[in-house]
């Protein structure tokens, strides 16, 4: 769905082509799709009816100022509807070559689901908190809501603007956009409800000058900019987008568009989040005309939400620039459980029996903070009893005592509907496994920590419960889930990347945070993994800190030419006219400038060795440059540690396997293909 919302065709082998522009025909959502009927030479618009559902809805069609025989057919009711195009009579299917064509289009609510399965319950419509009349149903439905915004000469701020009351011309800043239109610089900002989430579009638009999709207004470049928020959690109610008042795209001609379900803060249910997307993008087409690319952009949960839409709904975006980032959230869900588990052990359960130089050496950091940070902030993520978790009163939220009937606030139940439930209980299955995993194991053939400290971390680390509660015996993944994790790309490969240039934007933290710059490189080893190459991946580095979370996102000249480098790296695969593939185009079309760089005292430093100078780091400790003997009682103690054996890295993991794109989850957990994209065909 490369370029928007879903510019897809579908080839009728008659006189005539029904092509549904706006999304694919049967994801459609809100009741209308943007349609081109396209005619063989010989036949004339005039000649042609449209029918909906039986019903004549040609009034809708017209050839515009391009040549298109385009419409905008709205009325579709939920479910499968039958378009048909034909022309005024059989003898032009024989003499003019017109014929006939007919499409399914299958609409969906706008309040969802389409693709992402059965919606969590309950949920809160927090509208009214963010600036929407109060939700007219379950689903938070309102009428979108529209204001707009200048650039003051006077404050260079954005101000709000009266329409009925426009301010002094001169207090009006103009820009000019990279397409080299002048126009004056006010913003129409669009807000509304779409999949239970709330929406924020702002693109420039001068509100005296009427548009349609097929006639857009000047200002706009038909480029989005998609800002996908930080953090992790599994909110059961609306809350804020991520802002689109972003001068360096708004003043060069983007759009800046999100749904606040595409923050990871508030949704880490992927295939929603994709939902969320389409549907907006499918509202842009609709409302303001094609895309002809989209740039994720976003740090933190927020690079998590790029890289999994890139992996698992390939063409939603095409280049991502993840900041900050991370690569899943199961994986990294791994580090914070590890750190749990770790912290635990080391200031609870053995006490006092290693040192921090040690703790650090067993956790693979340079001190302890990185695992202390993690535990403090997300390792109760996994905890069904914290309301915080899910943002619900506590009332309604699960405790095993009080409440086992209520909402479980954890990732996999939030998720309940790409996992499935467990047999003994009803809750989600949990693709979590620490069976195997020799804690300790760099530190001990280095020499920091004893082979006895070694066993009795391994024997003593436990695990968790269901509940998280902590036990003796390590966490056991449930059936089928570790399966369904890589096959839904839960757990994301790298081969789907393949396909979008990605700038990573990594504020260097190797203490003090939990961004570490090893995730930048994690993504590089699964490009090379999948696709023998990760020449589509740059990082650029600066120094991050001093302190947490500070100066992980990029200064706003590094931001700039980061932006502006993305734009040029897409212009140039979108005009790539050779009979290649994406991925290829991809490789080809990359700028000379993209390359990996640091930025020292802001200057830029692309010689790789003064980058790893400043910013150092080291090759993976290899237990083959050490030796360590351990005694018959110790190898007894260690078999008593892993009973079943332990993992081997040299492998594949347990149950791994190629994920598949474009997974439906409608008809159950582990999801189903959603196949070809429908096509018209000749009427019957």
């Amino acid at each position: 769905m490369s370029g928007g919302a879903g510019a897809l065709a579908f080839e009728g082998d008659g006189g005539l082509r029904i092509d549904v522009l706006s999304n694919r025909a049967d994801l459609v959502s809100g009741g209308d799709a943007l349609v081109q009927v396209v005619l063989h030479d010989r036949v004339s618009a005039g000649r042609v009816r449209v029918d909906l559902n039986g019903q004549d809805v040609t009034s809708s069609f017209a050839v515009r100022a391009d040549g298109r025989f385009l419409g905008l057919v709205s009325g579709l009711r939920d479910g499968r509807n039958r378009l048909t195009a034909r022309t005024s009579s059989r003898f032009d299917r024989f003499e003019d070559g017109g014929g006939g064509a007919t499409i399914t289009i299958t609409n969906h609510p706008t309040g969802g689901p389409i693709f992402s399965g059965p919606q969590v319950q309950p949920w809160i419509c927090n509208n009214v908190a963010n600036g929407l009349p109060a939700a007219q149903d379950a689903q938070c439905d309102v009428p979108a809501q529209v204001a707009f915004v200048y650039m003051s000469t006077a404050t260079h701020q954005f101000t709000p603007y009266d329409p009925a009351n426009p301010p002094a011309a001169g207090l009006v800043a103009m820009t000019t956009t990279d397409q080299g239109v002048t126009v004056p610089y006010i913003v129409r900002d669009e807000r509304g409800v779409e999949d239970r989430g709330i929406y924020d579009i702002a693109v420039l638009s001068d509100p005296s000058r009427p548009w349609a999709p097929w006639a857009s207004q000047a200002g706009w470049n038909h480029k989005v900019v998609w800002t996908f928020g930080p953090s992790a959690a599994v909110h059961h109610s609306n809350g804020p987008p991520q802002p689109v008042l972003i001068d360096m795209a708004l003043s060069r001609g983007f759009m800046v568009a999100n749904n606040s379900l595409n923050t990871h803060g508030q949704n880490e249910n992927m295939p929603v989040s994709a939902e969320a997307t389409i549907m907006l993008k499918e509202h842009i087409a609709e409302t303001y005309g094609s895309i002809r690319y989209t740039i994720g952009s976003g740090c933190s949960g927020g690079s998590i939400e790029q890289y999994i839409t890139a992996a698992d709904y390939p063409g939603l975006v095409d280049g991502i620039m993840p900041n900050c980032s991370f690569q899943d959230s199961w994986t990294t869900g791994n580090e914070v459980g590890d750190c749990h588990l770790l912290v635990h052990y080391f200031t609870a359960t053995a006490a006092g029996a290693f040192t921090p130089a040690q703790q650090a050496a067993v956790e693979g950091t340079r001190d302890t903070s990185v695992c202390a940070l993690w535990d403090v902030t997300f390792a109760q993520g996994g905890n069904p009893s914290v309301a915080g978790n899910c943002a619900l009163p506590a009332a309604l939220v699960y405790n095993a005592a009080t409440n086992p009937t209520g909402v479980r606030c954890t990732p996999q139940d939030y998720e309940v509907a790409i996992w499935g439930t467990r047999p003994q209980d009803g809750f989600a299955k949990r693709p979590v496994d620490n069976v195997g995993i020799q804690y300790g194991l760099d530190a001990l053939n280095s020499g920091a920590i004893t082979p006895d400290q070694f066993i009795a971390l391994n024997q003593g680390v436990g695990g968790v419960d269901i509940d998280q509660n902590f036990q003796a015996a390590r966490t056991v993944a449930d059936p089928g889930s570790v399966a369904i994790a890589y096959r839904a790309g839960q757990v994301t490969s790298g081969r789907e990347w393949a396909d979008v240039p990605i700038i990573d934007l990594r504020g260097s933290h190797n203490v003090d945070d939990i961004h570490t710059d090893f995730h930048s490189y994690a993504a590089r080893a699964r490009l090379d993994e999948a696709n023998g190459t990760h020449a589509n991946q740059i990082i650029w580095t600066w120094q991050g800190g001093p302190g947490v979370f500070q100066n992980i996102t990029p200064s706003p000249a590094v931001a700039l030419q980061s932006f502006l480098l993305m734009d040029r790296w897409l212009s140039a695969i979108e005009s790539d006219r050779r009979p290649l593939s994406r991925a290829q185009k991809v490789l080809r079309d990359k700028p000379a400038d993209a390359v990996d760089a640091c930025f020292v005292d802001g200057q830029e430093v692309t010689d790789q060795a003064a980058c790893r100078a400043a910013f150092p780091f080291f090759k993976p400790l290899d237990p083959r440059d050490y030796a360590v003997r351990l005694t018959a009682a110790q190898w007894s103690s260690l078999r008593a540690a892993f009973p079943t054996g332990v993992c081997d890295f040299s492998r594949g993991g347990i149950d791994q396997r190629p994920s598949v794109s474009w997974l439906s989850f409608a008809h159950g957990p582990g999801g189903q293909p959603l196949g070809p994209a429908p096509r018209s065909h000749p009427e019957d």
